[in-house]
């Protein structure tokens, strides 16, 4: 890449983002063509490499953002994954993917706080930047498997440790994960958090997380009504220690069939949480969940509250998680208010003519302590698969407040993802 004084570098670095995305797609399709029969399995490094795997991942969004109090956010981005995985040598193999983002007028939204010309619009935490997104190594044998290095990481539903996949820029860990399943219908994952690479990018204050963190899930399904998981998760984080936590839980999820085809789905999850290792906090609190419904074979609705407590003034934390998913696609409620939160919710989702899914939800949101109403929300997305390797989605969210310590927010998302 060339630099000119008359041509800034990040102009020149847009450009070329732009044309190497492009030619990666191009790439891809045309590999995506040939499928050649699997070669016999390595027996030296150089045949590992050369029977390695290329990845691609490639999405193209717009997001619009109508927040009371400030300007609107227009952000229209592209995120770019290549990574390369070589072929397994004995039972183990590497892993490296790096990631860029660009932005066509990064200064048109918020980028978390990390453009001054942006600071009056709404925030659309899709920094531009450019990172190693993961690196490791993984061993695998029959009943267990080793990853130790910059990865991906998600537990159950991702209501406590998640990747973030929403956002542009995932979520991952420089961690070390043991996965075992040497008991019959029974799966043990321990992990070691040293590092959290957070959505806001490296460039951010809180974009990187110092942890000495320990995570602890073990998940059964060998009971006919559905699946068991108990946890425990101690967060310790020495430059977020306000999010520094201990958290105790178990939940048990399953489906019963009704009819043909109807069935009934549930859910339910209890879980503790008190301060741990930096947090200078003193609180005691409670999360619990409920969730029933029937689902069909092309359609499906349920019903749901979550509580989410509150002590001395502190909410119930889940720093880790994938927190779009859960409270709203607004994200008003990345952090759990003072006052806890009670989020009581309708859920749907159908197949659609055309192969388009839906899926929708209302939530009512109230305070956990006091029971003040906050507002009320509904989401809706469209999404359609097509081309085998294209996925297009279309999805609003809309928050209307009760309390005017939250502001009215509207969001749109126009996006197409490619993935080889």
């Amino acid at each position: 890449m060339l630099y000119s004084a008359n041509r800034p570098y990040t102009t020149v670095m847009k450009a070329s983002c732009l044309t190497a995305t492009a030619l990666f797609l191009i790439s891809a399709s045309l590999l995506a063509a040939a499928e050649p029969a699997k070669p016999a399995e390595p027996t030296n490094l150089k045949e590992a490499f050369s029977q390695g795997k290329i990845s691609l991942n490639a999405r193209l969004r717009y997001e619009n953002v109508e927040q009371t109090g400030l300007l609107d956010a227009n952000a229209l981005t592209l995120r770019t994954r290549l990574g390369f995985t070589t072929a397994p040598l004995h039972g183990w193999s590497v892993m490296l993917e790096g990631e860029n983002l660009v932005a066509l007028d990064g200064d048109a939204y918020n980028q978390s706080g990390l453009n001054p010309a942006g600071a009056t619009h709404a925030v659309v935490a899709d920094p531009e930047t450019t990172e190693l997104n993961q690196i490791y190594l993984t061993g695998k044998n029959a009943h267990s498997s080793l990853t130790i290095g910059r990865q991906r990481l998600v537990l159950d539903n991702a209501r406590f440790i998640g990747d973030v996949g929403w956002r542009q820029n995932m979520q991952t860990f420089d961690a070390v994960v043991v996965q075992d399943k040497s008991i019959d219908q029974t799966t043990l994952t321990y992990a070691y958090l040293d590092q959290v690479n957070r959505v806001f990018s490296r460039r951010h204050a809180q974009g990187r997380w110092d942890s000495n963190s320990h995570l602890l899930n073990i998940s059964h399904t060998g009971f006919t009504a559905g699946t068991l998981t108990a946890y425990a998760y101690l967060l310790d984080f020495k430059n977020s220690a306000a999010n520094s936590c201990a958290t105790y839980g178990a939940s048990f999820a399953g489906a019963q069939k009704l009819s043909v085809p109807l069935k009934l789905t549930y859910r339910a999850e209890l879980a503790t949480q008190s301060a741990y290792g930096s947090s200078a906090l003193n609180y005691s609190t409670t999360y619990a969940t409920l969730e029933a419904g029937l689902a069909g074979k092309s359609a499906g609705v349920s019903l749901g509250q979550e509580r989410l407590g509150s002590n001395n003034n502190v909410g119930f934390k889940t720093p880790l998680a994938t927190l779009h998913a859960f409270n709203g696609w607004a994200d008003l409620f990345l952090a759990t208010p003072a006052t806890g939160l009670r989020d009581t919710y309708v859920k749907a989702n159908a197949t659609l003519p055309a192969a388009i899914t839906l899926l929708a939800f209302y939530h009512q949101f109230e305070a956990e302590r006091g029971g003040t109403d906050i507002g009320t929300e509904f989401d809706c997305q469209l999404s359609r698969k097509f081309a085998k390797r294209f996925t297009a989605t279309a999805k609003y969210a809309d928050f209307r407040r009760d309390s005017l310590a939250f502001p009215n927010v509207r969001k749109i998302w126009l996006q197409i993802d490619f993935a080889y």
